[in-house]
Order: structure tokens, then sequence, then C-alpha cells
């Protein structure tokens, strides 16, 4: 079965790619075509907040959606569902870092209900790894992706701010 490729995949591709090879140093395919895909991902309406509690609310704050992940004491009905989870939350991180790092309040700034720089790369870095210990069956491909998402989470986030001054440039996305 093919899978239907995102309309901008390959116009995020080549920017992500030069971006991280050019600006970053970074010749890591895998990692590249990952943080493209996931741009697309999040282009798309309403998946920047995709997760729901039980009463079907977007769940909007990163502390609930850390906690939704817990298979013991949060909503995920299982472990396949706790990785899913936490792959999110790592997107969700490392999305909201790079990309729109206007709206990340500052450790400083008590107003606000958004986390702090501090607060997304820890749960960035901890979902990534979590994703990668589901290193057996059918996750045992990607877990070192995880594992390296994990290790270069603030080289990711330094990639994507990058790529969206590209963006800017490009008249395609708001200038910070």
């Amino acid at each position: 079965m093919q899978t239907q490729v995102h309309p901008l995949e390959s116009y995020f591709l080549e920017i992500v790619r030069e971006t991280c090879e050019n600006k970053l140093g970074m010749d890591d395919g895998e990692l590249v075509s990952y943080l493209a895909r996931m741009l697309c991902e999040f282009s798309l309406p309403n998946n920047i907040y995709r997760l729901h509690d039980e009463e079907g609310h977007r769940l909007e704050q990163l502390a609930e959606m850390v906690r939704a992940s817990d298979p013991i004491y949060g909503t995920a009905s299982s472990f396949v569902e706790e990785r899913t989870v936490r792959k999110y939350v790592g997107d969700y991180a490392l999305f909201v870092s790079g990309m729109c790092y206007d709206v990340v309040k500052s450790a400083t700034t008590a107003l606000g209900d958004g986390p702090t720089l501090a607060e997304l790369i820890a749960a960035g870095k901890e979902s990534y790894y979590i994703v990668s210990q589901f290193n057996v069956f059918e996750f045992e491909k990607e877990a070192p992706l995880f594992l390296r998402l994990c290790e270069e989470f603030e080289r990711c986030i330094l990639a994507l701010a990058f790529v969206r001054d590209e963006l800017a440039e490009r008249k395609f996305a708001p200038a910070a």
C-alpha cells in the first residue's frame, strides 16, 4: 500500500535539508526527512492540538499532554498509546520551540499559560527518549531515530528556527 505524500513535503524537505546541512552541519537524511514530515503534519488544520481528554476537549497545556501519555495514572489505554502520545508530545515541543518561539513564555514571565522553553525542551527530550525505548517488534527500526531526536533536540530547534526565518523570507510564514 502506497502512502500519500503531503503536497508541501518536497518543499519543506528542500528547506530543512539546506538548513541542516549548510547552517548546522547536520548530515542526517533520516532526521531531515522526519523534520520535513513533522512540518507537514502541523501544517494541517487542528493538528497542533490533536490530543483530547475523555470528554473530547482539546488538550492545550503541555502538562496535560504529558499526563495523558501515562498508561498507569493518565488516560493512555496501553503502552502503544503511550508511545503514540509521547511521539506527539516530542513533536509538539519541537515544533513550538522552533517554529512558534514567539509564543513561548520566558522563564521570568509569570503571565500566560504557555510553557517555557526549558519546559518544552525537557518534555520533548523525555518524550523522544521514551519513544526510543520502544525498540522491539514494529518499532525496532525507528527507535534509533527517536534517540537521535532526543540527543539533538536543541539543534533541531535551531534548525526549525532557521527554517522559519527562511519561510518568512520566502513570504510563506510570519516573521518573528
